[in-house]
């Protein structure tokens, strides 16, 4: 029987060293495929280009660049350059923490969601930003938890989920299973002016010191543990569906709301 497959992506760039760590960490794991945009795609969320065509290049065997987001990578891959239905996508190793309300900006969980909506059981992973940068721990501790998934099979990461994983730097203490914290930034839009006199903006702050709840990401990476937390694609909220069936919305007939009981 043939290996594993795994199809691995990222938003730092088909360059980057986060995503050669990854390769060098599970290329005895399983086969493995790589698509990634062509430069740093960071914060792309799940934005996919079909305003215009996409080019990809083959840059060595089954190792693709593709001009265009993390999204688009994954979507391109296993629709047309995989050969054979991956067991299993990998983005990252991303420079820097996706936690808490980053997963909705960041494009390295945009790739893993994607192949999560497509039927990949997938690992969104990123370590803490630090100069120099070391990912050899956070490969480590990637390598150890693809193995344990491929080694539970399809029932490891259900249909419709995603494992969403943040390593602090150096070595680490162990690992705790979370809930998506409060990562808080500064509000900010810096307000410039171009040679012709004509305002431009860089908008985004650094980040703040966040409230410490014990449990979730942000204080399981504080705590120097590698945070893994499971994502659910469902975003409804089941219990605010209950609650407007209360009210009452002009003139109009409400049909009573049926909640589906198991994933599609």
């Amino acid at each position: 029987m043939s290996r594993p497959l795994i199809l691995l992506s990222n938003d730092d760039g088909i360059g980057a060293p986060g995503l050669a760590a990854s390769i060098d960490a599970l290329s005895d794991v399983a086969d493995l495929v790589v698509a990634a945009p062509d430069r740093e795609r960071s914060a792309t969320s799940h934005s996919i280009s079909l305003d215009r065509p996409l080019r990809a290049d083959e840059i060595r065997p089954g190792v693709y660049s593709i001009d265009g987001t993390p999204v688009d990578c994954v979507y391109l891959a296993l629709l047309h350059l995989v050969g054979r239905r991956p067991d299993l996508c990998v983005s990252g190793i991303n420079n820097g923490y996706n936690l808490g309300s980053d997963v909705f900006y960041s494009g390295t969980v945009g790739a893993a969601v994607e192949a999560a909506l497509r039927g990949v059981p997938s690992i969104a992973v990123s370590l803490e930003r630090r100069r120099p940068q070391d990912f050899s721990h956070a490969a480590a501790f990637l390598r150890a938890l693809v193995t344990s998934v491929l080694g539970h099979g399809g029932a490891a990461i259900p249909p419709g989920s995603l494992l969403n994983v943040n390593v602090p730097s150096g070595a680490i203490d162990g690992y705790q299973i979370t809930f998506l914290g409060h990562r808080v930034y500064r509000d900010l839009v810096d307000v410039r002016q171009d040679l012709r006199g004509r305002a431009y903006y860089w908008i985004g702050g650094p980040e703040e010191k966040g409230p410490e709840v014990p449990g979730s990401d942000c204080s399981a990476v504080e705590a120097h543990l590698a945070s893994v937390t499971p994502l659910d694609l469902d975003l409804t909220h089941k219990g605010l569906v209950r609650d407007l069936t209360a009210w009452k919305i002009g003139d109009f007939v409400q049909s009573a709301p049926v909640l589906a009981t198991t994933k599609v």
